[in-house]
């Protein structure tokens, strides 16, 4: 079954109009095969402009820009919020929804996230759907008990056939931003158990969605990790701000499985 690869920067609050310039020239040049996807997702202010910079660049159409969240109210007296209207007008084509500083931070339900991967879903985004576990839940064992209290909203929400529109992320809380990394075999592990996950609801759609690890993902462990069977592609934090790193980690992508 035909995967998709897709390696997506994530600048969290970083980022500037010169990193925007330098990022639309680096990539325009990064030969890529079909079968592989780059997505980056800059802080609002500068999705317009990533956006006109790639056109102008005439980056190729396996490169997109992504927004880092989204309301799940259409507009209203929502101060700071973002709708998939103004995503749409700045021609957004993917967006990430639930991150764990999301969820952690700001204290997002699964519950709200479900909500916002249907709004995206319903406005011709393409999530990139982020789960993940502390490292207290690791150490207690609740690694796939706290993954599936993630992933079964979002399914009870869209079902699981909208999952062929969807990109799931599996962020290890406890690596991300830490230097920790979760090893090759323990990052596969934990995605084949949520592929398996999705095939209890239908083995087709999961065979076809793609799953990207997130952690503390460098030039250095890309290789290894994107050589896993189960992972398509990384979801990059810091390294995505270093330009050169961040064409290597691309470069590593696996293509289509």
């Amino acid at each position: 079954m035909k995967r998709q690869a897709i390696v997506a920067a994530n600048w969290k609050m970083n980022g500037s109009f010169g990193l925007v310039t330098e990022m639309s020239q680096g990539l325009a040049d990064l030969g890529l095969s079909n079968d592989v996807s780059i997505v980056v997702c800059p802080s609002s202010p500068f999705l317009a402009a990533l956006t006109d910079a790639f056109e102008q660049e005439k980056a190729c159409e396996h490169i997109s820009v992504g927004a880092q969240n989204v309301s799940e109210f259409e507009q209203g007296a929502y101060t700071g919020e973002i709708s998939v209207s103004m995503l749409q007008a700045c021609k957004v084509q993917y967006v990430i929804v639930g991150h764990s500083e999301r969820r952690s931070l700001f204290k997002e339900t699964s519950t709200q996230v479900a909500h916002k991967v249907k709004t995206a879903l319903d406005a011709g985004l393409v999530p990139i759907l982020c789960i993940g576990e502390s490292e207290a839940e690791r150490t207690a064992e609740q690694t796939e008990t706290v993954l599936a209290s993630q992933l079964q909203p979002v399914i009870d929400e869209v079902g699981i056939e909208r999952f062929s529109h969807i990109v799931v992320a599996y962020e290890p809380v406890w690596a991300i931003g830490t230097g920790k990394t979760a090893s090759p075999e323990i990052a596969q592990q934990t995605h084949e158990f949520i592929r398996k996950f999705l095939a209890n609801a239908s083995e087709d759609i999961a065979a076809k969605t793609p799953i990207l690890y997130g952690g503390s993902v460098n030039a250095k462990n890309c290789q290894d990790l994107f050589a896993q069977p189960d992972i398509d592609g990384g979801l990059i934090g810091g390294a995505s701000l270093k330009v050169e790193e961040f064409k290597t980690i691309c470069s590593a992508a696996k293509g289509t499985r």
